[in-house]
């Protein structure tokens, strides 16, 4: 197994702009924490039911067959999502990605969608197994979400069958890749986490089908996320590993980053087909760069996808004390940045596993 590049200093990603930005300007400046992060994206989850059970995310022998999803009467309704964001975007937050579990399980999500385009934000998007889009991608769109991505692991069933643990078929997802697309949720991302030993072998015939579908597509690192998916740094498959089989079928070469706080390095092919992205949350992290907090379905808002406890929003709210004053007093004084420390500070404690407060 090749050696993983570890790169953990702070302050790693600074790249100049690639492209121009399309024309906006924020509301308000964002709130900066006590690394100078802005506060600029929010996660937000809906529900953290999932119909898949994703080795590295919901496992079924770690978390049983039935996990226990949160009552429905515990969720955020629309509206305290919606207050719950205006709150956020009020302190700068620009764009809203919807989360999970997985998202389009919660019951009527365009009705939230339709209440959230109407915020002065830069995106409005969601993050997907696929599973369900195929249903749904003409009523979120009309009802306002700009652009979707699709998590896809492989694309040969028994990889993306043992991956997903789930009876789902892989036309199934790509039908839902489709219907996004014609529904006008473009750019539509697409974003494989690669196993050693699990998926490796699917890093080329994922590419070139995204090659073939102008679809833009992004390597993830395998990150240790919650307490539950026994991750193990061997197997790890380190992006620049990912990039260097890419580079020898089709050569790649390097572009700045399009933003300085993006969580994806992006290399587009000479060959003038596409570009393709790498999350090396593990061997090249970011955190000097982050800007995003989370907030789980149930109104708890996490400062880092590792935060060990977060702030109970939904009880603020509910008695009627000032949401705006408690998100900036938490991201003032947030200074977490694990991805850079958890080789030199060992394993830490308690961690929200990810479909409670999504990707």
């Amino acid at each position: 197994m090749p050696a993983l590049q570890l790169v953990p200093s702070y302050r790693l990603n600074s790249g100049a702009r690639h492209d121009q930005p399309e024309p906006w300007v924020p509301a308000v400046a964002p709130v900066l924490d006590a690394h100078g992060r802005g506060l600029r994206d929010l996660r937000l989850s809906v529900t953290d039911r999932c119909n898949f059970r994703c080795t590295y995310c919901m496992p079924r022998n770690k978390l049983g067959f039935a996990v226990p999803a949160t009552a429905r009467r515990r969720l955020l309704t629309f509206e305290e999502l919606l207050q719950v964001s205006a709150a956020f975007v009020d302190e700068g937050v620009q764009k809203i990605r919807l989360t999970g579990g997985e998202p389009l399980v919660r019951r009527d999500l365009p009705e939230l969608v339709t209440l959230l385009s109407k915020l002065p934000v830069k995106d409005l998007c969601l993050t997907t197994n696929g599973s369900l889009l195929q249903k749904a991608a003409a009523s979120l769109s009309a009802a306002g979400l700009k652009r979707v991505t699709v998590s896809l692991d492989a694309l040969d069933e028994p990889t993306f069958s043992r991956m997903t643990d789930s009876q789902t078929r892989v036309s199934q997802i790509l039908a839902g890749i489709d219907a996004a697309r014609q529904s006008g949720l473009e750019p539509v991302k697409i974003n494989m986490v690669v196993q050693r030993g699990v998926n490796e072998h699917a890093i080329i015939p994922m590419a070139d089908w995204a090659r073939r579908e102008h679809l833009e597509l992004r390597f993830i690192e395998y990150m240790d996320v919650g307490c539950s998916n026994g991750w193990q740094l061997q197997d790890v498959v380190g992006a620049d590993e990912v990039r260097k089989t890419i580079h020898q079928m089709w050569p790649l070469r390097a572009i700045d980053r399009a933003e300085n706080h993006a969580t994806a390095n992006y290399y587009c092919y000479e060959d003038r087909k596409g570009k393709v992205g790498f999350v090396a949350s593990i061997t090249r992290p970011f955190c000097g760069n982050c800007t995003r907090a989370r907030v789980s379905s149930t109104g708890e808002l996490f400062p880092c996808l590792f935060a060990g406890a977060g702030l109970d929003l939904a009880a603020l709210m509910r008695r009627g004390s000032d949401l705006r004053g408690g998100i900036r007093s938490l991201w003032k004084h947030r200074s977490d940045r694990y991805s850079e420390t958890r080789f030199l500070l060992g394993e830490v404690g308690s961690k929200p596993e990810m479909s409670a407060i999504g990707g």
